[in-house]
């Protein structure tokens, strides 16, 4: 039986295979940790990136990795779709990668959400996960969306979990590329072990502002075009762009966070950004110890991400499509 049919079937069983998909690797330093990616957003490509770096953890480091996405009433993936079923694994996931946009989730999904967060789970987000939620003033959600106002839980989601909620674009999006570079005084920290300086993303500088109990690693630097050999743009100086905190969680324990405001799907085709994101990811699960500078964070399988705009997912495609690690992720060539 193929691995791909193998992953289909697992994801059969839980009752989501509209929904989820599932990678396993072989025995390695994450064998026991489950790590579950929520995917769903309108422009970033998401639902790329997730099962990218999914595979890569499973492949190569023996995590088990849940994958989510948001879908349409077809199964379908749907760009920024606020119906993400097979939540329930947050119940004894080990880490959540969060890359999400603008979401207002149904109260069942919601809960098991609020769930995981309330009882200290480490998290990753990625991009526009600092605006992962936009919920009416009504719902009994209101305080979690980006541009909640109250004193009790300023900005949301975004600001109280991850550091920063939505404070702009920095520079103009998808006529200017960015280089990460690497915060000097940090250059020890384990999660930047063999990422090189002056990364490449596709993804434009997000504005950012660096609050108490947040450590930068990085820095964004806005260059004069999407041409990876540009210069920096002369009137933009660098933001931070990556970043750890903690969260303390309703029982007081305190809970890891891994923020970076790149990560569209292009952007994890630059071979040192790749390898930060993984990096980031191992430290929130504890297992900083494990990262070594030659870890091996190569694509896994066909990997043809499209270029980031609204709405522009792959159309007709389900979960499922990309189970195991020989499916193309991306478009078809």
């Amino acid at each position: 039986m193929t691995k791909k049919l193998l992953f289909a079937l697992g994801s059969l069983v839980t009752g989501n295979l509209s929904a989820q998909i599932v990678y396993e690797g072989e025995e390695a330093v994450g064998k026991d940790k489950h790590i579950v990616f929520i995917a769903s957003d309108h422009e970033y490509r998401a639902e790329q990136t997730c099962p990218a770096l999914a595979r890569i953890l499973a492949k190569h480091h023996g995590f088990k990795c849940t994958v989510l996405f948001g879908v349409d009433e077809k199964g379908f993936i749907k760009a920024g779709a606020s119906n993400i079923k097979g939540l329930e694994a947050l119940e004894k996931a080990d880490g959540v990668v969060l890359f999400t946009r603008f979401l207002n989730l149904p109260a069942d999904q919601m809960e098991l959400l609020l769930a995981y967060v309330e009882r200290g789970g480490p998290l990753v987000g990625l991009r526009t996960s600092s605006h992962a939620f936009k919920i009416p003033k009504d719902s009994k959600y209101a305080k979690f969306s980006y541009n909640y106002k109250g004193e009790d839980f300023p900005g949301g989601f975004g600001q109280q979990y991850l550091g920063n909620t939505w404070e702009g674009h920095y520079g103009e999006n998808h006529k200017q590329g960015t280089r990460i570079q690497i915060l000097p005084a940090q250059k020890d920290n384990p999660i930047l072990r063999g990422v090189g300086d002056n990364a490449f993303c596709h993804a434009g500088g997000y504005s950012s502002v660096v609050r108490d109990g947040m450590t930068p690693l990085t820095m964004t630097q806005p260059l004069v075009s999407m041409d990876p050999t540009s210069e920096p743009d002369p009137n933009r100086k660098p933001v931070a762009s990556t970043w750890t905190r903690e969260y303390r969680s309703k029982s007081g324990a305190k809970a890891r966070v891994f923020h970076s405001t790149q990560g569209c799907s292009e952007d994890i085709l630059d071979d040192d950004y790749r390898r930060l994101l993984v990096n980031g990811i191992f430290w929130s699960v504890n297992l900083e110890g494990n990262i070594k500078a030659d870890n091996n964070v190569s694509l896994v399988g066909p990997y043809h991400p499209t270029t980031f705009s609204m709405n522009g997912h792959v159309k007709n495609q389900k979960p499922e499509d990309m189970a195991g690690f020989d499916t193309v992720i991306g478009k078809k060539k």
